[in-house]
């Protein structure tokens, strides 16, 4: 299943700057981690930024239930760099004043949190609301592979088939669940457990953005008008550490991901294309991070005595509200 994968020669502008954008904008998370500029803790999504890109233009007004390894997710709805940075260092301008950090976000038909699983029933409910309420709007809910060890899975997918409710299931199957390769930690396969509730489950092997939303387009539309929900897998990658260094596998593993990056294998084809938005998206990055840096902390994140705690400001553009 994991062998090498098309790769388009020619994405669009649009999709390899937002693409660039999220691969330096998790290098540059990395790096101030790295730098103790950084508390608690990250997951990036280094080689599946693809994933998010690609259904973004598919899913945009629907409800997005994302989870710890979600900046990906939230860069591609949103794209809020500075808000989504100043969240995670606790700054000015943050979208959830700075008390979210970097897995617990909500804004505007966005929710993230670390805790795996539990998003899958609250997405039901939420697909239940929208057939109720005759929306056509759809809850997508991003797991990983890990995630089928939790029960909170089947007993949603168990309700999402009864009710039949616009349910997508998007999984990012990096072969990995924190340090245990999948295999040692799934008996079968996604696709039958999918099956086994009824729910029609599609993979997804390629990185190519354009033949992905051609063969999903028509899917999210079903799920969106007939109200059945669905299970996409992808076949991806994940480059980096589950969180910040805590990589335990070899270097032989690592390579053999690295081989399947979609990065390389753009710069290759596209030459100076590619160089120059890579060096555009690098630069922005870049004066993103000093200038979220120089800014004063969140309301949050000030002392009581310094009027923190209770903040009389407005929220960041866009951000949510209760």
């Amino acid at each position: 299943m994991r062998g090498p994968d098309p790769y388009p020669p020619e994405p669009s502008d649009d999709d390899l700057e937002l693409l660039l954008l999220i691969r330096h904008f998790e290098r540059a998370l990395l790096d101030l981690f790295a730098a103790g500029k950084l508390n608690g803790t990250t997951h990036t999504c280094l080689g599946q930024e693809y994933v998010p890109v690609a259904l973004a233009p598919l899913i945009a007004e629907d409800f997005v239930f994302s989870n710890h390894r979600g900046h990906g997710h939230y860069l591609a709805r949103f794209r809020d760099p500075a808000g989504l940075l100043a969240e995670i260092m606790g700054r000015e301008g943050a979208v959830c004043q700075g008390v979210g950090g970097s897995q617990h976000l909500y804004r505007d038909g966005f929710l993230s949190t670390g805790v795996q699983g539990q998003s899958l029933p609250v997405a039901v409910g939420v697909a239940l609301h929208f057939k109720r309420t005759g929306q056509r709007r759809v809850a997508v809910a991003y797991i990983g592979d890990g995630t089928w060890g939790e029960g909170a899975v089947y007993e949603a997918l168990n309700m999402a088939q009864l009710w039949q409710v616009p349910l997508l299931v998007v999984v990012e199957n990096n072969g990995i669940a924190q340090s245990t390769p999948t295999h040692a930690q799934m008996a079968g396969t996604i696709a039958d457990r999918a099956r086994a509730f009824g729910i029609a489950h599609h993979a997804v092997g390629t990185h190519d953005i354009d033949t992905i939303r051609a063969e999903l387009a028509p899917r999210v539309h079903d799920v969106r008008e007939h109200r059945t929900p669905l299970v996409v897998e992808f076949d991806t990658v994940r480059l980096g550490p589950h969180s910040k260094g805590d990589d335990t596998r070899t270097e032989r593993e690592l390579d053999r991901a690295r081989a399947r990056d979609w990065y390389d294998t753009y710069a290759a084809r596209l030459g100076p294309r590619f160089t120059a938005a890579d060096t555009g998206q690098r630069a922005r990055v870049a004066a993103l991070v000093a200038d979220v840096e120089a800014r004063p902390p969140s309301v949050w994140q000030r002392p009581a005595a310094d009027g923190g705690g209770h903040p009389t400001t407005a929220p960041a553009e866009g951000a949510a509200t209760p």
